[in-house]
């Protein structure tokens, strides 16, 4: 059954514009406009955004690439389903690196910005889940900022865009961990304090934690008869 794409996003002409479908298409995948297995099509899709088929063929194979969609039965693609074995193998990657890049922001003594911990907070206490899966986000882009080695964050780029999915999914049923924003704060201060090796080990039982979390929830929710198609 072909997804049906009602995204208000009106996409503009230049030479990015595959970035842009990519984009487009990856954020309906994980706020769930796109549901796991749905099918999609270039013809669709081209519709839909009021591009040619170009772009959207080139964005299609970017995602194949990184993982959120798979061949679908007969033509076009589809959304892969989510899987709790797949998030922690994200984690595994996503672990080293953030602890990588907390060491080198330590050895700068970076200063995360203090606004983003009270963010954080505020998203944490609401219903916004958009806004508690960007406040997270933003903290790590952060330390990568610090880290001074750009390679972090591009490496780190197609690994948020699985734990957003999966953050999405399971945020709609459970709230986020009570820690999560304490332990954002020690790491903070680790960093700030130059203080590598502690840093590193906060950051890695923080990622620890999280992946556990996630896989729980996740499992629960694939689980669950009631929810939306997965």
């Amino acid at each position: 059954m072909a997804a049906t794409l009602q995204l208000s996003l009106q996409l503009q002409t230049s030479p990015d514009l595959v970035d842009q479908v990519y984009s487009a298409l990856l954020d309906a995948i994980n706020d769930g406009t796109i549901q796991p297995g749905d099918r999609l099509t270039q013809e669709e899709i081209a519709d839909r955004f009021a591009v040619s088929r170009q772009p959207v063929l080139q964005a299609l194979r970017l995602l194949k690439r990184d993982g959120f969609v798979v061949d679908a039965p007969g033509r076009g693609v589809q959304a892969v389903k989510m899987d709790a074995a797949w998030i922690t193998k994200v984690y595994e990657v996503r672990g080293a690196l953030d602890a990588l890049a907390a060491r080198l922001a330590a050895t700068h003594n970076y200063q995360i910005d203090p606004r983003l911990l009270e963010r954080g907070r505020s998203s944490a206490s609401g219903k916004d889940i958009k806004a508690m899966i960007d406040a997270d986000m933003n903290f790590h882009w952060a330390i990568y900022v610090g880290s001074e080695n750009p390679l972090i964050e591009q490496s780190a780029r197609i690994h948020w865009g699985h734990v957003r999915r999966v953050m999405g999914a399971v945020l709609q049923s459970s709230e986020t961990r009570q820690s999560v924003w304490d332990e954002h704060e020690e790491i903070s201060k680790s960093i700030a304090a130059g203080k590598g090796d502690l840093a590193v080990a906060l950051i890695s039982d923080h990622a620890t934690n999280a992946d556990k979390y996630l896989v729980e929830r996740l499992s629960a929710f694939l689980a669950d008869p009631n929810r939306k198609a997965a």
